[in-house]
This record gives structure tokens, C-alpha cells and sequence, in this order.
């Protein structure tokens, strides 16, 4: 299969950006358009079946318009099953040939996916990573735009895993990937649940609803494969008394990790150490796990660390929810006498977070520098707003409002001095600006490595 293909079109696709002439289009209804609205421009691009649920209404045009193109039409229960079952089969089935780890979990899933996959390569393993990162075949990267892409580009991507040879693929798996039948059909050598805080209110009506779709990873565990929980996480440890057989992890290890600080990561070292012990391979004994952990490169966006020019340092950081926020900025509280934090919330998402993280930040912070992310259909000054209400009136003077992220950064820098933090949160490894429907390029990266000396 070619690159462009695996990146780009699908012989069965739900978007039609992705078919390829003769393909198959599946019209899934959205949060917020819906697929049927879209079989016209499938069928300009060669559609040849349209796949649509079964009490989907069909405009008379559009019935008239699928029979004069010759397309064939299918009703199915539950199109985004049938994605998934139709991606598989079209790919000629390659996750049968393909071991799973797949690894849940409000936060540290990025982190604990990268280890996972570096370790089983540091034993001479052939494997390839999917997260909200990026995503990597036999160390050939690949950028993604999810953090558990769609079925057609999963099952596009497993044919080219075992085209290149790989024998395990580490995955994060989201809540939303279990909810949507992303990963329906797939079963796992073994996973991961790395912890449970306060998520994706915008997608799930309670938290106890988000709690459930990520403990359908036990449904999905082929028998016997191990389960690895994190005993100092009450709702995860639960967990246990389901299903057999369960391994514990806690913050506590006996490996140096040198590019990963903090307890929070303490659990990913952690977490990555018992899975792949709990394995039993041969070729990954504690002199390798050790060497692994060693030789880790980092994560993209995890606490990047930069100098800066007047002697303070910038760290970079995807922490976007309230549990992210207290784990890296405690950490990052303690290495500083001068924490300055800039940040904003995503649009379109969770509004019940936005004063939470305020309250965080401006609590722990000596200066906090409220700004833009992603606003998407929201308003950004909406939106800070709504993370101001959660600053307490004794934090209130240490806000300063910067709509312009660039501009934020710029000021954030203002404020530092030599020992300084400043903390850039939300962001991680993106580049860009998502405004309106309008991606923009933005890197924080290249913001400062252009900071000159105050």
C-alpha cells in the first residue's frame, strides 16, 4: 500500500476527503453534520456502495442520484460498526496478524504509550504506535489528528504494519474510540488504566458515563491477557475484582527515566515496567527494561524543556484538563521560586473545566497569563471569562488577559527573570491555531526559540 493511500484515501471511508474512486462510503451522523448530507460529493468521487443506517431518511433527489450513478445502497443497525467491520475486510483483515497493547486512562496515555512501544524496540521487537502525538511504523513517522483515529484509517494503517513487518502495535484508546466503535473488533494482548479524573463533559452526560466507556477495555482483553491497574487510583483499582489476571502499579520503580520528571510520570515508568514484565518475553529482561528507560527520547509537547535567553526556562505542556494541571504545575512549583503560567481552554469542549483550571493555576502560579487555544465556534473572550470565575478574589491580581497566544507568550516572557518558569500549556506538540473552522500554523516552539534577551 502506498504512504499516500495510508494518509490519505480508503477503500472504505465515513469522510469523502478519503474514497477512492470504486470505494464505499459510509454516512455517519455526527455531533454535529451528518454523513447522508455528503453522499452527493461521495458519489462524485467514485463511491460506488453508500452505506447508511437504517432508519436514515434519504431525500428523493439524493435516492435518484445513488441509482444513476449505479451505486449500490445498504442499510445497516449501527453504520459506525459497520465501518469498522467493512474497513477490516476491505484491508484484507490485518489485525488478526497484528498483537494489540492498547492503554486508557485520563491522563499519562500519551507518555505510557510512547515507553510501552520503546521498550518492546529496545528488545529488538518490530512495532508500530498510534496516540495523540503522532503516529509511527517501524520508526517512520506519520501525523495523526486523534487521539484513536477512525476505523478506516486503523485498518488502513495495520495493512501497512504488516506489510513492514510489525508483530505489536501500541495504541492509546480514548473513551470517545470504545463509545464509537472505533476499535470494535480489536482485541488486546494486554492494557492499560492508568488513572481516572474529570473529562470530556462535553461528550459524555455524566462521568460516571465516561467511567464505563473506558471499562469496556476489559471487554476487549483477549483471555488471559494481562491487565495492568493503578492501585492508588480508587475508581481504576476497582477494576480488579472484575477481572483475572490484573497486575498493580503505583509510583514507586526502581528505574531512572532521565527525560521523564515528576510523580506523575512516576506512574507511566511505572506502568510501562509492569506491562511489559508482565508479558514474559523473553528478550525484554531488566537489563533491557533498564537500557529502555534510559535511552527514552522524551514525548513530543510532554514537558518540553527550553532555555530561554534572560536565564529562565519555558516548558512546554498538552495538560488541558484540571488533573493535568495540579500534577505539572506542582511539579513545576517546586523547581521555581518564579512560576509564570499561560494558558487557555479548547472551544467546543467541557465549559465545567475551564474555572477549575483557572483555580489551579492562578493558585499555584506567581503570574498567569490567560490567552487563546483552539477556540474553535466559541468565543475566546467567552471563554476566559469563564476561566476567571474560578480564580479566587486573593489570586485575582495575578491574572492578565492576552487574547493574541502570540502575544501571550511574548508577555509571559516579560514577566521572567533568570531561575523563571514559565509553563505554556494546552498545546503540546500542535502547530496550529483552530479558529472559526480555520486551521492556522502556530508553533509555540519556533515562538521561542525566537525570544531575545530582555
Amino acid at each position: 500500500m502506498q504512504k499516500k493511500n495510508l494518509l490519505n484515501t480508503f477503500p472504505v471511508a465515513c469522510h469523502t476527503d478519503a474514497i477512492e474512486p470504486g470505494g464505499t462510503f459510509v454516512a455517519i451522523k455526527g455531533m454535529q453534520k451528518d454523513g447522508v448530507d455528503f453522499i452527493p460529493q461521495a458519489l462524485e468521487k467514485g463511491a460506488c456502495t453508500i452505506v447508511v443506517g437504517t432508519n436514515a431518511v434519504l431525500p428523493a433527489n439524493v435516492e435518484k442520484l445513488i441509482a444513476s450513478h449505479g451505486a449500490a445502497l445498504v442499510r445497516v443497525s449501527e453504520p459506525r460498526r459497520a465501518l469498522a467491520e467493512l474497513s477490516a475486510k476491505a484491508s484484507g483483515n490485518p489485525a488478526s496478524r497484528l498483537k494489540f497493547i492498547a492503554i486508557t486512562g485520563t491522563k499519562g496515555k500519551s507518555t505510557t504509550t510512547f515507553l510501552v512501544e520503546h521498550l518492546l524496540r529496545t528488545a529488538g521487537l518490530k512495532t508500530a504506535l498510534l496516540s495523540t502525538v503522532k503516529n509511527k511504523i517501524c520508526g517512520v513517522d506519520y501525523p495523526t489528528t486523534l487521539t484513536t483515529q477512525l476505523p478506516d484509517y486503523l485498518h488502513a494503517f495495520f495493512a501497512q504494519c504488516v506489510e513492514k513487518g510489525v508483530e505489536w502495535v501500541v495504541m492509546e484508546v480514548a473513551a470517545q474510540a470504545f463509545s464509537l466503535h472505533r476499535v470494535y473488533g480489536l482485541f488486546f494482548e494486554a492494557g492499560i488504566y492508568t488513572n481516572f479524573s474529570r473529562e470530556h463533559g462535553e461528550f459524555y452526560a455524566t462521568q460516571e458515563d465516561y467511567f464505563a466507556a473506558k471499562k469496556q477495555l476489559l471487554s476487549q482483553l483477549k483471555p488471559m491477557a494481562p491487565l495492568l491497574l493503578n492501585r492508588d487510583d480508587k475508581n481504576v483499582a476497582a477494576l480488579g475484582a472484575l477481572y483475572e489476571p490484573v497486575f498493580y502499579f503505583d509510583s514507586n520503580h526502581s528505574y531512572i527515566c532521565p527525560q521523564l520528571v515528576g510523580r506523575f510520570n512516576a506512574y507511566n515508568i511505572a506502568a510501562a515496567a509492569a506491562l511489559v514484565r508482565a508479558l514474559g518475553l523473553p528478550s525484554l529482561n531488566e537489563e533491557i527494561l533498564q537500557q529502555g528507560f534510559l535511552t527514552f527520547p522524551g514525548v513530543p509537547g510532554r514537558l518540553d524543556r527550553y532555555m530561554l535567553p534572560n536565564g529562565a526556562v519555558a516548558f512546554i505542556d498538552y495538560a488541558h484538563n484540571p488533573a493535568s494541571y495540579t500534577a505539572v504545575l506542582t511539579e513545576l512549583r517546586s523547581m521555581t521560586d518564579n512560576l509564570i503560567v499561560m494558558f487557555g481552554a479548547g472551544g467546543d469542549r467541557d465549559p465545567a473545566r475551564r474555572p477549575l483550571m483557572g483555580d489551579i493555576a492562578a493558585s499555584l502560579a506567581d503570574r498567569v497569563v490567560l490567552t487563546s487555544d483552539n477556540p474553535r465556534s466559541e468565543d475566546p473572550a467567552v471563554i476566559t471569562n469563564q476561566i476567571l470565575t474560578g480564580v479566587k478574589s486573593v489570586d485575582r491580581h495575578k491574572v492578565v488577559v492576552e487574547l493574541d497566544r502570540e502575544k501571550a507568550i511574548h508577555r509571559a516572557y516579560a514577566h521572567s527573570r533568570p531561575g523563571s518558569i514559565i509553563a505554556l500549556l494546552g498545546k503540546g506538540p500542535d502547530e496550529y491555531q483552530l479558529v472559526k473552522g480555520v486551521k492556522t500554523r502556530f508553533s509555540e516552539r519556533e515562538i521561542l526559540m525566537s525570544l531575545r534577551s530582555l
